[in-house]
């Protein structure tokens, strides 16, 4: 079983920032995919940005220039550092990790969320 824990999120002003991170831990053998998630309240899960294991990334077109993802593959943790935020932004981020467990089972594992709020 792999565990996630999120940490970072909070309430900022417009044009602040925060840098949010996710744990992974259990019993894991390698990592394929690291992401980042975020729903807003009616609206469905989309992902914000990813990165996998050849340090490849992909951003969602509206976060662009502002958000940086990265990944520290000893401490099996994935950071998204968010500049220059919008009310926009505003939404509940979930971590989200793929990857093999020593079992040799496939695994896609979620954090619990966290609260990202961008108002004056």
């Amino acid at each position: 079983q792999v565990q996630l824990v999120e940490s970072g999120g909070g309430l900022v002003q417009p044009g602040g920032s925060l840098r949010l991170s996710c744990a992974a831990s259990g019993s894991i053998f390698t990592i394929y995919f690291m992401g980042w998630y975020r729903q807003a309240p009616g609206k469905q899960r989309d992902l914000v940005a990813s990165i996998i294991s050849s340090g490849s990334t992909n951003y969602t077109d509206s976060v662009k220039g502002r958000f940086t993802i990265s990944r520290d593959n000893a401490k099996k943790t994935v950071n998204l550092q968010m500049n220059s935020l919008k009310p926009e932004d505003t939404a509940v981020y979930y971590c989200n990790v793929r990857g093999r467990m020593l079992s040799l089972r496939d695994f896609i594992s979620w954090g619990q969320g966290t609260q990202v709020t961008v108002s004056s």
